[in-house]
């Protein structure tokens, strides 16, 4: 039996993102015992969703990142998705640079990945092209996710805005009203469905049942994360009752173009 040190940089506001990935991971352990999660947080303060406070929270990250090296994990993951697409095209991988320094000036060798990223990944993963999605984001926030997305070659065929700017509302958002919010969507052209396009907005109870009801795959910022966190681990990327991205047969393309 292993233990894997997961870091984790969240927005202090977040809750989903300690929620959502301990869950997934919960019941990966109940199908494959022999790996077991442990995580460690640190926060960077943002309470708005807002240009300004999503940059303030981007500079704290080195801050953040020489904190969780004391504890020597495994894996780095930081969210959240917007907070780092709002600052244009690409700037994940600067992200994920500047954070991949920071440990290593401690001398942590972590691989480190980023919502915004790993939802890209996951895309690619499931093989899809265009994609319609649903944010909780007001709708310039929403529209620079949709650039970001486009930027890196994936055509957003339609969107929907909930349009809550206070981060803990976004927290305490039924997951279970997505069920109804996506059918708001278009998703006739679309290859699969990001039914959050945020780690702090709850998802996971509807993945699979939105999945079944539209017929292509549906994936998460959350579910995206936890699909780079098995990978850049080495391990299966199989959690039972969290979409098709991870039923264990997609290869992360990002793993393969990405060396921390």
């Amino acid at each position: 039996m292993t233990d894997h040190h997961i870091g984790m940089i969240v927005p202090s506001s977040n809750l989903t993102m300690e929620t959502e990935l301990p869950r997934m991971l919960a019941a990966r352990e109940q199908v494959l015992p022999d790996d077991r999660f442990v995580f460690h947080a640190a926060r960077a303060r943002m309470q708005h969703v807002t240009p300004e406070q999503l940059k303030a929270m981007n500079e704290q990250a080195a801050r953040a990142a020489t904190e969780l090296a004391d504890a020597r994990p495994d894996v780095v993951a930081t969210a959240c998705l917007v907070a780092i697409m709002a600052q244009g095209p690409g700037f994940h991988c600067t992200a994920e640079d500047d954070i991949t320094a920071a440990l290593r000036a401690e001398g942590a060798e972590a691989p480190v990945i980023s919502s915004a990223g790993a939802l890209l990944s996951g895309i690619a993963a499931l093989g899809a092209r265009r994609v319609a999605i649903v944010t909780p984001y007001m709708k310039p926030l929403t529209a620079a996710v949709v650039a970001y997305l486009e930027d890196a070659g994936v055509e957003v065929v339609d969107s929907l805005s909930l349009e809550v700017p206070d981060n803990l509302a976004v927290a305490r958002l039924d997951p279970a009203d997505l069920r109804e919010h996506h059918r708001k969507v278009d998703v006739s052209g679309a290859d699969a469905l990001v039914l959050s396009a945020c780690v702090q907005m709850p998802s996971l109870p509807s993945i699979e049942p939105v999945q079944d009801e539209v017929g292509i795959p549906v994936l998460s910022a959350a579910t995206a994360t936890t699909f780079r966190i098995l990978s850049s681990l080495g391990l299966e990327t199989r959690v039972p009752g969290a979409g098709a991205l991870l039923d264990g047969t997609r290869v992360d393309p990002g793993a393969l173009t990405r060396v921390a």
